[in-house]
């Protein structure tokens, strides 16, 4: 089994882990039982013990990569022939993973959450797959914030997490939908951002699922972002 087929397969089996915020409140009987999970989270939540999630795209992102990061290390820690590791938060890329039981090499698997649109076709904002202008540029430097090289990796992956908002919710999360691709497969020819050296993701949910990108080839989406303008900091 190839890793983009275990990342698939395994996927099936997130459970939304964030429920909401604990706080402490005191003003109740102690101790509390339940019988389960469910029984525990209504008597927590009658007991004003929650806080909802933020509604910030960027915020509520972050807790639920933290979320599917945990989930992920979890499953491969069940495995003696894999190994993982995390990466820094701004850095490339969230999690590596290698071991022979995907060929031996290093794989580089990020994280991305993306809320739906209204019409809920498309995502709300076009998902970054990669800085242009740093380690994608200039793939055979290791930059800070990163284990290696970038074509030192067999394979680049992107765990997409797709969501409905649901502002009555403490979760905020409805729908929400794992997708597994290779980065090139999802790329288009436009930024993610006015501002910063991002390179885009199609925007079509349709399209983000079949692995439909704006290239044919990865040779033609390397090319074509190698290309581009981006500015060049200093730290080049």
């Amino acid at each position: 089994m190839t890793i983009i087929d275990w990342l698939r397969e395994i996927c099936r089996d997130y459970e939304l882990k964030p429920v909401a915020v604990y706080r402490r409140h005191p003003h109740h009987q102690w101790p509390l039982f339940a019988q389960d999970d469910d029984e525990l989270q209504a008597k927590l939540a009658e007991s004003g013990h929650f806080l909802a999630l933020p509604t910030e795209p960027a915020a509520l992102a972050n807790v639920l990569e933290v979320s599917l990061l945990e989930f992920l290390v979890e499953k491969i820690e069940t495995l003696a022939d894999v190994t993982a590791r995390r990466g820094t938060e701004r850095g490339y890329p969230d999690l590596e993973i290698s071991g022979s039981r995907f060929g031996g090499s290093y794989h580089a698997v990020d994280v991305k959450v993306a809320r739906r649109a209204r019409s809920g076709r498309q995502t709300q904002s076009r998902i970054t797959l990669y800085t242009g202008n740093t380690y994608f540029r200039y793939p055979t430097l290791k930059w800070p914030g990163t284990f290696r090289p970038f074509q030192e990796y067999g394979s680049h992956l992107d765990l997409l997490a797709v969501y409905t908002l649901n502002e009555e919710s403490l979760s905020r999360i409805d729908n929400l939908e794992l997708i597994v691709q290779e980065a090139w497969r999802i790329g288009s020819k436009q930024r993610s951002s006015t501002t910063r050296e991002y390179i885009g993701a199609v925007m079509s949910i349709d399209n983000l699922k079949a692995g439909k990108g704006e290239f044919k080839s990865p040779e033609e989406f390397y090319a074509f972002w190698r290309r581009y303008s981006f500015k060049i900091g200093r730290v080049v």
